[in-house]
């Protein structure tokens, strides 16, 4: 079987183990189908833009040219910085997007991929963002009108978890079992001011997230296409964004998107 076009991140599904298709060209691939087998990546050289489709020699963000990295409203700070969203003021590259993105219902969580960690997410990509970024339990901790406010708090509670993922250590799948959510969950209501309190969720599931993975890596060898035209392999499991393959192997599909690449199985 062979598949080729531009990739975007992979989609996914929640179920038990967690499912994965790969956009290439105008396929969807499903990716939990192939693990044992053998495939290989080919890459000529060809990117484009997952906003304009110009190609692009270099890849910002994610996906973007650098005009679109510079005008875009998904290229935007607030995506990465949650706190300095001002859609709220009429202030926004595309108020139209904003409103649409921005100025929606906002989860903070609390998320365990390897250590605890906060984060950011909007209500609708719950629980997308958990899994893209190969979390094993989350809790929802405060829902905010906005994502500015979601940012705010965040802010106040970096000073006391961190917002990184380790992502070796959750590629190896070294998480730390002692942590209890739903103390954490309480830990930090009392470290928010009284005036954010009111946004605190009552909202206590914990989300239990499974990965389809036969092996995980002892040691972590990260691959890119920014270096290598082939990337070849048993594909041992799929967590997060990352394709892990024999070899210690692993493969950040998302680092990638906009590469327009050729994709081989061999049983």
């Amino acid at each position: 079987m062979e598949y080729q076009g531009n990739i975007l991140k992979m989609r996914t599904e929640l179920d038990d183990p967690i499912q994965y298709q790969l956009p290439i060209g105008d396929e969807l691939v499903n990716m939990n189908a192939l693990i044992g087998q053998h495939i290989q990546f080919s890459f000529d050289g060809q990117i484009n833009c997952i906003s304009c489709g110009k190609k692009t020699k270099t890849s910002f963000s994610q996906g973007f040219c650098y005009n679109c990295y510079q005008t875009v409203p998904e290229a935007g700070a607030d995506v990465m910085r949650p706190e300095l969203s001002r859609a709220q003021y009429g202030v926004a590259r595309d108020i139209k997007w904003a409103e649409e993105h921005d100025l929606i219902d906002h989860y903070v969580y609390l998320a365990v991929s390897s250590e605890l960690k906060v984060g950011v997410t909007r209500h609708h990509q719950v629980p997308t963002r958990w899994i893209d970024q190969g979390a094993s339990r989350a809790i929802r901790l405060a829902k905010t009108p906005n994502r500015h406010i979601a940012g705010i708090i965040e802010v106040l509670l970096k000073k006391h978890f961190t917002d990184k993922t380790n992502w070796r250590a959750m590629l190896q799948n070294q998480l730390n079992e002692s942590i209890k959510l739903e103390e954490e969950k309480q830990k930090a209501l009392k470290l928010i001011p009284a005036e954010l309190q009111q946004y605190f969720s009552d909202e206590n599931e914990i989300l239990e997230l499974h990965y389809p993975v036969t092996a995980y890596p002892e040691k972590v060898k990260s691959v890119t296409f920014d270096k290598q035209a082939e990337i070849v392999g048993k594909l041992m499991g799929i967590k997060g964004q990352y394709l892990i393959f024999d070899k210690n192997q692993v493969l950040n599909i998302r680092k990638h998107n906009g590469y327009f690449l050729k994709l081989s199985v061999n049983s």
